[in-house]
């Protein structure tokens, strides 16, 4: 998993008059010259990294001295490593008691993060636990009773814990939300301001995500002090390395020919195809399935227990094509996936567009996206993403095949 990234520099936007210097922080090029632990540092390289991304070399610094961090970057540039590694230094292994908080909005993704919290933390022998739903809750409560350093979790299974006093929020030190603005959004956002109330006021609070819409902005301005906000430009958020196309197939009953008729031409190592609603998964997997394509489907509906086992074969390599509704577009570290299909473009939400190609070209590997258009109305929504971020989306050609 070793890695190398480009660093380039990217201004904020105006509207926010933040200034480059990052709070009179510096960028730092090496871990070697972050001041860590040593044993953190002995999980870092045994993870696999070796120089730290552009928002690592920022915002790793800054979290391990407790400023409040607002960090905003492309999708697979290592931001969940950011916080961990910022979470990890701060955390004193000797008191076995939680002194962080990390919330991540759907269980796949706070199953991950925990993943890398104890591999970065191995050595410092950091004892991570996932609170998540779909579990057994007195297993919770029983784990957090012998004493666990940092707790990731949902935010409902999370607010459950600290209500039944099963979570001792006291000695806190580092509340992290991981997607933030979908944290903020409403479907979280009275849980979220529901847990705020129980963490000590003295507590950092971190949010990371790809993208970081104003109004997100607008409502931390409630609950943090002075962030140190690390953001990206509007125009900047499209994802360099992957490449991304589109394939006029004339009407919407003609998309699936035309996805049998890719894969039939395509060596495809893993690919993920994106629809808008679980009712549109199940039936795709049906009708590939039935044609002897070797898939895989997950959607927010499916028990728990289903859900990670689907995921985790496809991990493994069981499974060459994952069918997903958004639900894996947010945060889901998949390494063999150098292709994304939309199947269905997003319906008027363009960071939806972004979380789901960003599942391809993860960590600098190249990457392509590929959007199925049937209607005129797939034409207008097209050509809104070029709008909004800038770029261009072409049309499929026919070499495709050189670039996957």
């Amino acid at each position: 998993m070793s890695s190398t990234y480009d660093d380039e520099d990217q201004l904020p936007p105006k509207e926010f008059e933040i200034e480059e210097n990052l709070g009179g922080f510096e960028k730092i090029e090496s871990f070697d010259d972050m001041a860590l632990k040593e044993d953190l540092l002995r999980g870092i390289y045994s993870y696999g990294f070796e120089r730290p991304s552009a928002i690592q070399q920022k915002a790793i610094v800054p979290t391990t001295t407790g400023r409040h961090i607002i960090g905003q970057a492309q999708s697979g540039t290592g931001k969940t490593a950011t916080f961990t590694i910022g979470v990890l230094q701060r955390v004193d292994n000797s008191k076995n008691v939680c002194q962080a908080l990390m919330l991540a909005p759907t269980r796949e993704l706070a199953s991950q993060i925990h993943q890398v919290v104890t591999a970065l933390g191995d050595y410092l022998q950091t004892k991570a636990y996932a609170c998540i739903g779909g579990t057994k809750i007195q297993s919770d409560i029983d784990a957090l009773a012998e004493g666990i350093h940092i707790v990731i979790g949902t935010p409902g299974r999370v607010l459950d814990l600290l209500q039944r006093k099963a979570l001792d929020p006291r000695y806190i030190v580092s509340l992290v939300l991981d997607e933030a603005d979908e944290m903020l959004s409403r479907g979280f956002k009275d849980q979220i301001y529901d847990i705020y109330q129980f963490i000590p006021t003295d507590a950092q609070i971190c949010l990371f995500s790809a993208t970081m819409p104003k109004e997100a902005l607008d409502i931390t301005d409630n609950f943090m002090n002075n962030p140190l906000k690390i953001l990206v430009k509007q125009e900047e958020l499209t994802l360099e390395g992957i490449r991304q196309f589109f394939i006029n197939c004339e009407r919407d009953n003609w998309k699936l020919d035309t996805l049998c008729d890719l894969y039939d031409s395509l060596n495809i190592a893993q690919a993920v195809i994106f629809c808008n609603s679980k009712r549109t998964v199940d039936w795709l997997k049906n009708e590939l399935t039935s044609k002897d394509f070797p898939v895989s489907a997950i959607h927010g509906e499916m028990p728990p227990k289903d859900r990670k086992n689907t995921l985790n074969s496809f991990r493994k390599g069981a499974t060459r094509i994952l069918i997903a509704t958004d639900l894996l577009a947010r945060g889901i570290d998949v390494h063999g996936v150098s292709l994304v299909i939309n199947y269905e473009l997003p319906k008027n939400n363009p960071e939806k567009y972004l979380h789901r190609i960003g599942r391809s070209g993860r960590f600098g590997r190249k990457g392509v996206a590929i959007n199925l258009i049937g209607s005129d109305i797939d034409f207008s929504a097209l050509r809104s993403l070029e709008t909004h971020y800038s770029t261009k989306i072409e049309e499929m050609p026919s070499n495709i095949a050189d670039l996957i």
